[in-house]
C-alpha cells in the first residue's frame, strides 16, 4: 500500500486518467473528489462489497462519476503524453 500525505486542494493521479482531490478536511473526516473516465466504476468500499456479494444497493448509496458534482478545486487535467 502506498501512503501519501495531502492537504486540502492537493491531489494524486492514478494511471494518467484518475485524479483524487482532497476537497475538505473537517475533524476526522476527509472529503475526496474523484475524476475518472465514465467507464470506470467508482464506489465506496461498503457499496462495492455489497455489489460483489450480489446484494441490492440503494440508488442513493452509489453514484457514477458522471453524476457527481464537479469539484472546482480540482486542477485542470493535462495530457503529458504529447498526443
Amino acid at each position: 500500500m502506498l501512503v501519501l500525505s495531502r492537504k486540502k486542494d492537493e491531489s494524486i493521479v492514478i494511471n494518467n486518467d484518475i485524479t483524487i482531490v482532497v476537497v475538505e478536511i473537517r475533524g476526522d473526516k476527509v472529503r475526496l473528489g474523484v475524476e475518472a473516465p465514465k467507464e470506470v466504476p467508482v464506489h465506496r468500499r461498503e457499496v462495492f462489497e455489497a455489489i460483489v456479494r450480489g446484494e441490492p444497493v440503494d440508488a442513493g448509496s452509489s453514484v457514477t462519476v458522471q453524476d457527481a458534482q464537479p469539484t472546482p478545486a480540482a486542477p485542470p487535467r493535462t495530457d503529458e503524453s504529447g498526443s
